[in-house]
């Protein structure tokens, strides 16, 4: 099982630093289609994410350092929101939490699909408690379905608030940080967390972030759109059936 959750781990990364995910949304499939429970695989994903949003931050700023101005409020706000999620969690059961997660990939498909792959050249300042309040939104229905947010963040900045598809994904998993890391101190205060396999896969995907960055940057904009809308039909799909 070790050699499992590591190779879990790197691919997770990969996916996470290549679309600007958390790797939630990836890594949950894989752990049910291994044996876990839909609560355990949660757990795991959480501290998988805090792993691959700070290393995956780290990167992305280097190239753009305007993804921390917006992103710190919607972090703000998510790590509230996120706080709330051990407590969401204890009264829904595992069968409800699937078809929440089904939800959101299906309306995720949709946003991505029906939004412009150009770059986006209008800059706009955005309010802050607007920003706040999405953060808090996303934060405490994400981290109650083990995703970052990115998934339902991304969607969002680019189809209503002119980020380019890239840096929306950038900001994404900034917004990841501050989510994970609200669930990770939640499911641990309620006595959910999974450390030693956590910490197994969140650590092996941090090789993972260091590939899937340096390739998303060298991949052109309408194919990184394509590439996005696969992996979320494949989510889906691969939840479906396992359903």
């Amino acid at each position: 099982m070790v050699i499992t959750l590591l190779a879990f781990g790197i691919a997770t990364g990969f996916i996470a630093g290549f679309f600007g995910v958390g790797g939630g949304m990836v890594l949950i499939p894989m752990l049910l289609f291994a044996g876990f429970s839909m609560k355990n695989a949660i757990a795991i994903s959480i501290l998988q994410m805090v792993f691959t949003s700070i290393f995956g931050t780290f990167l992305n700023a280097k190239k753009n350092k305007a993804i921390l101005k917006d992103g710190l409020f919607l972090g703000l706000g998510g790590f509230v929101g996120g706080l709330f999620s051990g407590y969401i969690i204890s009264f829904l059961s595992n069968e409800e939490l699937k078809y929440i997660f089904i939800t959101i990939v299906v309306l995720a498909i949709y946003r991505v699909s029906t939004t412009s792959s150009k770059q986006i050249t209008q800059k706009t300042n955005h309010n802050i408690y607007l920003l706040l309040i999405i953060g808090f939104i996303i934060g405490s229905i994400a981290m109650s379905i083990g995703v970052g947010g990115s998934i339902m963040l991304t969607p969002i900045l680019a189809s209503y608030m002119y980020y380019s598809l890239k840096d929306a994904s950038s900001m994404g998993l900034f917004f990841v940080v501050f989510s994970s890391i609200a669930g990770f101190i939640s499911l641990s205060y309620q006595g959910s967390m999974l450390y030693y396999e956590g910490s197994l896969v969140g650590i092996a995907s941090l090789l993972g972030v260091y590939f899937g960055i340096k390739v998303k940057n060298s991949v052109n904009i309408t194919s990184y759109k394509k590439f996005i809308l696969t992996l979320y039909v494949v989510i889906f799909l691969s939840i479906v059936i396992k359903l």
